[in-house]
């Protein structure tokens, strides 16, 4: 028999990370929307977890109305850019979460796919070694490939499926 409530306010019955998983949802919807890998390839997983633990770090503790919204869509793409220290403002925003108190199952489950993306490596073409846009033509050799934390390969992904949204 299920408990009363399934969502952590029934006293010790099952507690389901809601806005973790409408964070998720929102990340698989945007990310086969751009058709950019393969759903249930590697980096599929990595882009889709490093979408979703932007998308619900960048929102409050309250739901996700509106979450596809003009100025929702700015913010995760700017959390997703090239230049933006993402791996610390991740860092940062799981530990304000926590002391704030905000601790409960959407909390666990980003702190564990933050432990993921970074303990998965994946090998992947190295893309860190590139000359800043307008420094001439950039030429990738994809034969040059590096292991990295799983997180770098799901950014880019991110935010191009963020453009092209």
């Amino acid at each position: 028999m299920l408990p009363e409530s399934t969502n952590g306010t029934s006293g010790g019955g099952l507690a389901v990370p809601m806005a973790w998983l409408c964070a998720e949802f929102i990340a698989d919807d945007l990310l086969r929307a751009g058709c950019l890998v393969t759903p249930g390839t590697l980096e599929y997983r990595a882009g889709l977890q490093t979408l979703a633990l932007t998308i619900h770090l960048c929102e409050g503790a309250g739901a996700l109305g509106g979450a596809r919204s003009a100025g929702r869509l700015d913010e995760w793409l700017s959390r997703t850019a090239y230049d933006h220290p993402w791996p610390q403002w991740v860092r940062g925003r799981l530990a304000e979460r926590a002391r704030v108190g905000e601790d409960g199952p959407d909390l666990a489950m980003a702190r564990e796919t933050w432990r993921l993306l970074e303990a998965t490596s994946v090998r992947a073409t190295d893309l860190g070694g590139l000359p800043p846009a307008g420094l001439g033509c950039l030429t990738v050799d994809e034969s040059t490939q590096v292991w990295m934390p799983a997180w770098q390969l799901g950014l880019p992904l991110g935010h191009l499926a963020l453009h092209l949204y």
